[in-house]
């Protein structure tokens, strides 16, 4: 053992001394790896990002929420007989909670109606435009997952009232009062003023597509009274327990069928969409991207590991002779192929550290110009990146190492 332990510290010096004795040689051979680690640590920061971001947009959607719509949350090829259904009223909320009510077992807590369209919000002489505007009533915040910057939602006596109040998310806040707090100030949409007696804190971005803070939510009443005309309604259901997501779905497939009063012959003709429809949705698509990513970085990890098992055979051939001497003095095979194995991979590790670095400024400056993308630099990914700049030495100078192992010495010492 001490006689190993000997070896491996031995090859580890001739390695750093044969590295430091063709610095520019050892550069432009790691060069590969180095190209390598980068796409690996870069690829593994946005897979790692894309989740986090995906997951936190997951999130706003809730996982023991069900939402009651005239469409699916999934690609569809018979889209017409999904557009000939009839709409969702929010009417229905009311039937649903009394059946709710009345068993004792449901899996359902409460059921919440919404109706939005799309307007632009004013104050002053500023103005916002393609803001969400939400009508719902006061249950709507047990439904919602967001938390309140400052103010509050508005109450039972306010949502039945249809009183002219409204939340407002971070996004028409931050664009319409960049300088003073919102609360108790009025806004007008469409010609109707609404006095803002909260502000929503930050919720981002739905996978980058559009943001979740250009909201402004409003009692369904004085949203009917104003806005009904051209709006899209569903209901929200919160579910009692989510680990019975499927079975309390499955119930409210059956209070919708009897307050749309649907003969057990008949289709569903309305959606009852959840968060893990949506995320099976989108799963293949991340995951497209995630082996596409990890084929090219195989890809320019094995064109690395190429060249410096090149440079390893040019390297045995150059110390034939130094082979062959040592050889005679006694050194084993396992001594030689050790000393070349050591080697490879002292050039792996310098390029994955070099890679680690570049990597690492590279996401700082990601980081710093695009704020809103989850940049995740792990110590799970570094631990990664060295065991695989470890594995792609091994792989690149076993070939060369044997072959040195495998030299007879007496041809060794007369090869010119």
């Amino acid at each position: 053992m001490k006689r190993f332990v000997y070896e491996v510290s031995e090859s580890w010096k001739i390695a750093v001394t044969q590295m430091r004795s063709n610095k520019t040689r050892s550069i432009l051979t790691a060069l590969g790896v180095i190209i390598g680690i980068v796409a690996v640590t870069l690829m593994g920061t946005a897979i790692t990002g894309i989740q986090i971001g995906f997951d936190k947009s997951m999130a706003v959607f809730g996982d023991d929420v069900l939402y009651v719509e005239q469409w699916p949350w999934k690609q569809v090829d018979d889209w017409w007989n999904y557009r000939d259904r009839k709409k969702i009223k929010t009417e229905y909320a009311e039937p649903i909670n009394r059946m709710i009510a009345a068993a004792p077992n449901s899996n359902l807590l409460e059921a919440v109606p919404t109706s939005s369209l799309i307007r632009s919000v004013k104050y002053g002489d500023s103005e916002v435009s393609n803001i969400l505007i939400r009508g719902t009533v006061s249950d709507y915040i047990i439904t919602s997952t967001f938390d309140f910057k400052e103010g509050r939602f508005f109450n039972e006596l306010e949502s039945r009232g249809g009183a002219n109040v409204c939340v407002i998310g971070y996004d028409v806040a931050d664009a319409l009062f960049p300088s003073e707090s919102p609360i108790d100030k009025s806004v007008l949409i469409s010609g109707q003023p609404f006095k803002v007696i909260g502000v929503i804190s930050r919720q981002g971005s739905f996978l980058g597509l559009f943001s979740l803070d250009a909201i402004v939510v409003m009692p369904l009443p004085v949203f009917q009274k104003y806005f009904s005309a051209k709006s899209e309604s569903d209901i929200l259901v919160k579910v009692k327990d989510k680990t019975k997501l499927a079975e309390a779905r499955d119930e409210l497939t059956g209070l919708m069928r009897r307050v749309r009063g649907l003969p057990p012959e008949k289709k569903d003709d309305f959606s009852i969409n959840e968060q893990q429809a949506l995320k099976s949705t989108l799963d293949p698509i991340k995951n497209s991207i995630a082996i596409a990513g990890l084929f090219v970085t195989g890809l320019s990890l094995f064109v690395g590991a190429i060249g410096i098992m090149n440079i390893t055979f040019v390297s045995v051939k150059e110390r034939t002779k130094e082979i062959g001497t040592r050889k005679a003095l006694g050194a084993r095979r396992r001594t030689i192929l050790l000393q070349f194995l050591i080697e490879s991979t002292a050039l792996c590790l310098l390029g994955g550290f070099i890679g680690l670095t570049f990597a690492y400024l590279m996401c700082f400056g990601i980081g710093k110009t695009f704020p809103s993308f989850p940049i995740h630099f792990s110590f799970n990914l570094v631990m990664v990146s060295m065991i695989v700049s470890i594995l792609t030495g091994l792989f690149s100078g076993f070939a060369p190492a044997w072959s040195a192992s495998r030299l007879d010495p007496v041809t060794a010492l007369r090869y010119e």
